[in-house]
């Protein structure tokens, strides 16, 4: 098999195709004329060299800019030939020149961090809300960085001599807050935008487009889409591509084989499922905006299988009574989950400045998945208990 570099993919790609289409194919081009039809999975950490000169070269190239070594693998935290068809696949879904995959969408993040601080750039712009992780690993300042906390419309004024990184998630996790990612680019002027993309996909955004050249997946979540992988991503140009597989290489951040193959797999079904789930989304939405014991409904004007709402009630109780939904932190997969972000996934988030973006203590988080969107609403309507609109105190959980 030819594993050269995910460049050798591009050379049989018809120059447009429908992202269904591509969804399907990309990353897969070369199988028919290796005789193969499912993509192999290359388990191998290390590859035979009976040349120790051109190996070395071949080291001394990848050490200077980060490039895919030309000809046969090296050793497995300098590339993977079945992670580089996941990499070439979600780089032409999402229109870059290149994608760099990651163990974890924390690690994507990570290397991104770092490579930007490697350059003297430690500042970072960031509008909230985020993931609470990411949100944590800026405001703790681990990797030596130093945040500036704003909001859209002060981007501009925020920026540094040494700001390395604007970022922003549309949707936002979890308040599926949206921003004009267009106008937000454009107020970065010449310092990288950092979109996650995670809840939209590129079935329902592709933010290069719109002039992020960054754009971040927890690949995790809908890109694996059957809550059995862990991964992220990191999709830009090839430059920036060459920093991220140094970063990788030196951190050791790789993503396995069999993740990558995942993936792949994956992406081929992913607008069927990102579309389906959100048609049930949208729907109960509408369902949940139209009860009494929901006070606010957010659904995001680009659509999408989210769905975030505040109760009424206690919304630990609405937690503990569903049957059918799954109780779960992640989101993305083929089958429903709920969770309270105030206390999971944005617990580590300081308290004020969770509430101040949005994120309530009634606010609850589904990720809606594939089942019948009749049964989805059966078990709500369940979980959310007697009609009242009678708010139920809260107790707040010690931290």
């Amino acid at each position: 098999m030819d594993t050269a570099s995910t460049g050798a993919y591009d050379a049989v790609r018809p120059a447009s195709r429908a992202l269904a289409t591509e969804a399907v194919h990309a990353g897969r081009d070369d199988l028919a004329r290796q005789g193969l039809h499912a993509p192999p999975i290359d388990l191998s950490t290390t590859y035979p060299s009976y040349d120790s000169r051109v190996e070395a070269g071949r080291i001394d190239a990848f050490a200077a800019d980060g490039a895919d070594p030309a000809g046969p693998p090296i050793y497995g935290r300098l590339g993977n030939p079945t992670v580089a068809r996941f990499e070439t696949a979600l780089a032409r879904l999402e229109g870059t020149e290149s994608a760099v995959a990651f163990a974890s969408g924390m690690a994507a993040l990570s290397a991104v961090l770092l490579a930007r601080s490697a350059m003297g750039l430690r500042h970072v712009v960031a509008v909230r809300p985020l993931y609470g992780c990411s949100d944590h690993l800026l405001t703790a300042g681990l990797l030596g960085t130093e945040v500036t906390w704003t909001d859209p419309a002060g981007i501009a004024d925020a920026l540094r001599p040494d700001t390395g990184l604007v970022m922003v998630e549309s949707p936002a996790n979890p308040t599926l807050a949206e921003v004009d990612l267009r106008a937000v680019a454009h107020a970065c002027g010449s310092v990288p935008l950092l979109a996650d993309n995670t809840f939209a996909t590129p079935v329902l955004q592709r933010p290069a487009e719109q002039g992020a050249r960054l754009v971040l997946h927890s690949a995790t979540k809908y890109l694996g889409g059957h809550g059995d992988v862990l991964a992220g991503v990191v999709a830009c140009d090839e430059e920036f591509a060459g920093r991220l597989r140094q970063i990788r290489f030196a951190t050791g951040g790789v993503l396995h084989p069999l993740a990558g193959y995942l993936l792949l797999r994956g992406l081929s079904t992913l607008p069927v499922r990102v579309r389906a789930a959100s048609a049930s989304a949208a729907e109960l939405a509408h369902r949940l905006a139209a009860d009494p014991r929901v006070a606010r409904v957010r659904y995001p004007r680009l659509g999408g299988a989210m769905v975030a709402f505040e109760v009424h009630g206690d919304p630990h109780e609405v937690i503990s009574r569903v049957r059918l939904i799954t109780p779960a932190v992640s989101l993305g997969s083929v089958d429903t989950l709920i969770q309270h972000p105030a206390s999971i996934s944005h617990r580590i988030v300081d308290a004020d400045d969770r509430r101040g973006a949005g994120v309530s203590d009634r606010l609850l988080r589904m990720s809606v998945g594939l089942e019948d969107v009749d049964d989805l609403w059966a078990d709500l309507d369940h979980a959310l208990g007697e009609r009242t609109r009678t708010p139920v105190p809260l107790q707040e959980t010690v931290r």
